[in-house]
């Protein structure tokens, strides 16, 4: 597979930042419709013809906010992984929440964040295997997360709530990228079907039991084993 672009020059750079509110609403419009015509042609099928056309613009204004089809794919994809690792809304409290219960709604928003996304993950999965930039931007999100429960791994293990012989860094990567596979796989791969609570209670499950947290109740609406169901 070809390599990316070379990264632009400090001129094309600064080019990419108007000075304008109507530059600025100009260089958004090609950025949505740039995230448009990546999720229905893929990246290496996306055309920069296709991106100005979308966003109602010349292909010749295209350059006068990006050096290139790269250049606007790293920004399209900086701002989905700034979405995954977004604040949950309405400053959501967790104080008077279980382990097991914060451990299952961090993995419910990150896959309803990612399940919303998918088309777009999918292309950016695929980029950064080859795109430093790209993978860069992945793997920040990977460390973002990572970073918050290797925290919260070392808390519990202070409070005598999770198995001390545990690395916390370890256990966080490894817990962390578990979750990352099996959205690829599920949602864009489509490797195979489940429910969505499904997923979410069963990799809340996986951490759990890797953590050595007490056992808790399932949500009684999973009481019947509807679990692991495939296709």
């Amino acid at each position: 597979m070809a390599e990316a672009a070379d990264i632009p020059s400090n001129g094309a750079a600064a080019r990419t930042r108007p000075r304008s509110a109507k530059g600025e609403r100009t260089r958004a419009r090609l950025l949505d419709a740039a995230k448009q015509v990546f999720e229905r042609d893929g990246f290496l099928d996306a055309r920069i013809i296709d991106i100005a056309s979308t966003a109602g613009l010349a292909p010749g204004s295209f350059y006068h906010y990006f050096d290139s089809k790269e250049e606007i794919f790293r920004e399209v994809a900086e701002a989905q992984e700034e979405r995954l690792t977004a604040p949950g809304e309405g400053g959501e409290r967790s104080d008077d929440l279980s382990p097991v219960e914060r451990i299952r709604r961090s993995n419910r928003r990150y896959l309803e964040r990612y399940r919303d996304e998918a088309a777009l993950m999918g292309v950016i999965e695929q980029v950064s295997r080859y795109d430093t930039e790209v993978n860069a931007a992945r793997m920040a999100t990977m460390r973002h997360f990572a970073g918050r429960a290797e925290k919260a791994i070392g808390r519990m293990q202070q409070e005598g709530l999770v198995d001390a012989r545990l690395h916390p860094s370890m256990a966080a990567d490894a817990l962390g990228a578990m979750v990352a596979r099996v959205a690829e796989l599920w949602l864009v791969q489509g490797y195979r079907q489940y429910d969505f609570d499904d997923v979410v209670e069963q990799l809340t499950l996986l951490w759990a039991n890797a953590l050595g947290l007490a056992d808790e109740p399932a949500p009684a609406r999973r009481a019947g084993g509807r679990s692991a169901r495939r296709s």
